[in-house]
């Protein structure tokens, strides 16, 4: 390399780490800044948890099958990846979801927003509460807001405005389905920053959605229960469409699969990755897109309270099961978007997706794709071995919808340390860290430990390490520059 040249290792080949080397090569041609950019990545594949299987025309996601477009950061980079005209919306007739009650799968009430109720009419039809707890969750229009300012639990919120039926019955699975954490120790302010800021404007969860709703005028989101799914979009040829496209994009960077960092330290200059076998790569600027525990192990040489930061972010697993059927083997028509479990039920299964619903082309006619979930710190902490998991699951899942013999074809996937969980205070944890990085000049972290578990949410974290590395290299060469 001439003098100008810089090289920067990226760790982590997932949709972060992919998109951060993407900026980083863009920062290169257009800011002159001669960038060597190596991706190094521990297995033997791209892409991290996104990954999607086709077979006998069945398109089967192992990891995501969507994001959101309500944050922009994702459809700007499929925009850019020439990617814009391959996204799909779920199907428009089935914008619904149900949530299990006993042995009956109940639908949630229209207008009903994840936490929160904003439609009176079908809240109080609904047989999810009972006649005493419609009357405690409607005590929101009438109750105070919280004094003060402080963090406080997912749980803790629902139970002061709605009680504990809406917690149990139905915010409980809700959140779960999204994080697959427990709600008695998530942050509101890191996972739904939404709720707290409507009570802080307008008092009542109840009111304050109702007038945001009405701002947005009668469109998706007024009619739809559960989250608001005419948000969420896919690729037609499924999710791995994204990873390919960032791997062609990348094709100027050194990538190594199969190679394992262990570890990093500062040198002269810059900084020193320790890779297993003993192999030593000298580079200028790193950035570490590792799981929180993993990135903490990593910089236990640079910085201590960093990596003591990094490793009391708690992760969960994650089980996926795509299932295969024959339309008339499923007694349910699985008119919806699927439906989730609250704790209560004591069930192994987390949540269902009706993927062929759900999304079009994902099953030939006459064949439906369904997707359970496992997960959760109660499924992490009981430790079943794969088997006896897919064996609940099915036993679970027969009972629920109807479903008669065996599948036609299935695809089980674990996934562990896949969710960071966002404990309360989380947030103050993110500016400790991102002052321990202002220390170290070619540092960064970036992934979905920090600011967002969604895939829009990873590719703004990419897209701010790149800009972090890009700058600290400008200004190594301009200390150089002046030093001639």
């Amino acid at each position: 390399m001439t003098r100008d040249a810089r090289r920067v290792v990226v760790l982590g080949g997932g949709v972060t780490g992919l998109t951060t080397c993407y900026r980083l090569l863009q920062a290169s041609k257009e800011q002159n800044l001669f960038t060597e950019v190596h991706l190094i990545e521990a297995s033997h594949r791209l892409g991290g948890v996104i990954e999607t299987e086709i077979t006998d025309g069945v398109l089967m996601e192992k990891g995501p099958d969507c994001f959101l477009t309500s944050k922009p950061e994702g459809v700007e980079l499929c925009e850019e990846l020439g990617l814009g005209g391959e996204l799909i919306g779920t199907n428009e007739r089935y914008r619904r979801s149900f949530v299990l009650r006993g042995d009956e799968l109940l639908p949630v009430p229209e207008g009903y927003y994840l936490l929160a109720p904003y439609r009176i009419g079908p809240f109080m039809m609904t047989p999810i509460f009972s006649p005493l707890g419609k009357l405690r969750m409607a005590m929101d229009v009438l109750m105070p807001r919280k004094k003060g300012d402080a963090d406080e639990s997912l749980a803790d919120f629902v139970r002061r405005r709605f009680g504990r039926e809406a917690l149990e019955r139905m915010a409980q699975p809700m959140v779960a389905g999204i994080y697959s954490a427990d709600p008695e120790r998530l942050s509101l302010k890191a996972t739904m920053p939404q709720f707290h800021e409507i009570e802080r404007e307008h008092r009542s969860l109840i009111l304050g959605l109702r007038k945001r709703m009405q701002r947005r005028g009668s469109g998706e989101g007024v009619s739809a229960s559960g989250p608001r799914y005419g948000l969420f979009v896919s690729f037609a040829r499924g999710m791995g469409v994204l990873v390919d496209a960032l791997a062609e994009k990348i094709s100027g960077a050194m990538v190594r699969t199969g190679c394992r960092a262990e570890s990093l330290e500062r040198n002269e200059g810059g900084w020193r990755v320790h890779l297993q076998g003993g192999e030593k790569v000298d580079t200028d600027a790193v950035c570490v897109t590792l799981p929180p525990s993993a990135a903490g192990r990593m910089l236990e040489r640079v910085s201590p309270p960093l990596s003591e930061e990094l490793m009391s972010i708690p992760s969960g697993s994650l089980a996926t099961f795509n299932l295969v059927y024959r339309a008339e083997q499923v007694a349910n028509p699985l008119h919806a978007m699927g439906f989730v479990v609250p704790a209560m039920e004591n069930k192994t299964l987390l949540a269902c997706s009706f993927s062929s619903t759900k999304f079009a082309g994902r099953a030939p006619e006459g064949k439906l794709l369904i997707r359970a979930f496992a997960g959760g710190e109660a499924a992490s902490r009981a430790g079943l071995a794969d088997d006896e998991l897919v064996r609940k699951l099915l036993e679970e899942l027969r009972l629920i919808l109807g479903i008669s013999g065996e599948p036609e074809a299935s695809v089980f996937y674990r996934y562990e340390e896949s969710l960071p969980h966002y404990l309360v205070g989380h947030l103050d944890k993110v500016g400790r860290i991102e002052d321990e990085l202002k220390a170290a000049p070619g540092l960064a972290l970036a992934g979905n430990a920090y600011c967002g578990v969604g895939i829009p949410d990873c590719i703004k974290s990419a897209n701010d390490a790149a800009e972090k590395i890009s700058g600290d290299l400008r200004a190594v060469n301009s200390r150089e520059k002046r030093g001639q």
